[in-house]
């Protein structure tokens, strides 16, 4: 019998929008890319890339920022 945790009707993904900034998912997550790959993040919140700066795409390493 599957735990209710894993039912996504228990416990809704939460996702954050940040303007100029990456998207905030609660893990863990599991993203499938343009090429068919998966990557997979086992964190408690994930940030993810959405200018594609990223030396770490998908996930952010905060090249988005303005240096100044």
């Amino acid at each position: 019998m599957p735990d209710e945790s894993d039912d996504p009707k228990v416990r809704p993904c939460r996702i954050r929008v940040q303007r100029e900034g990456p998207v905030l998912v609660d893990g863990p997550v599991e993203i499938e890319l343009e090429d068919g790959t998966t990557v997979f993040s086992d964190r408690f919140r994930v940030a993810v890339c959405t200018c594609r700066r990223s030396h770490r795409y998908p996930w952010c390493d905060t090249s988005h920022r303005r240096r100044t």
